[in-house]
C-alpha cells in the first residue's frame, strides 16, 4: 500500500516548500487581504510561514503583489498585519 502524500505549498516570504498544515493561508477577496486559518475561504490564496521573519520578508519583497498579480499598497499590508495579530 502506498503512503499518502502530504500536500505542500511554497511560502511567499522565504520561498521554501513546506507541508500545507504548517503554513498560514492569506486570501484576497473584494474587501482586501485576510488570514484564512482554516484554509477554506473562497478567493485566491497564498501561503506564508507562521513566523515573523517570513512576514517581514513578504513585506520587503512585495510578495503579495506577485502572488495575487495586482498592486498592493501600504494600507493593504497594514490591514493584513492587524488581522494577523496573534496568529504569527
Amino acid at each position: 500500500m502506498k503512503a499518502k502524500k502530504t500536500p505542500e505549498r511554497m511560502c511567499i516570504g522565504c520561498g521554501q516548500m513546506k507541508p500545507k498544515k504548517e503554513l498560514l493561508r492569506i486570501v484576497r477577496n473584494e474587501e482586501g487581504y485576510f488570514p484564512d486559518p482554516g484554509g477554506r475561504s473562497p478567493g485566491r490564496g497564498a501561503y506564508v510561514c507562521r513566523n515573523e521573519e517570513c512576514f517581514k520578508s513578504l513585506l520587503k519583497k512585495h510578495a503579495l503583489e506577485r502572488a495575487f498579480r495586482e498592486r498592493a499598497d501600504e494600507k493593504a499590508y497594514r490591514e493584513l498585519l492587524e488581522n494577523l495579530e496573534g496568529m504569527l
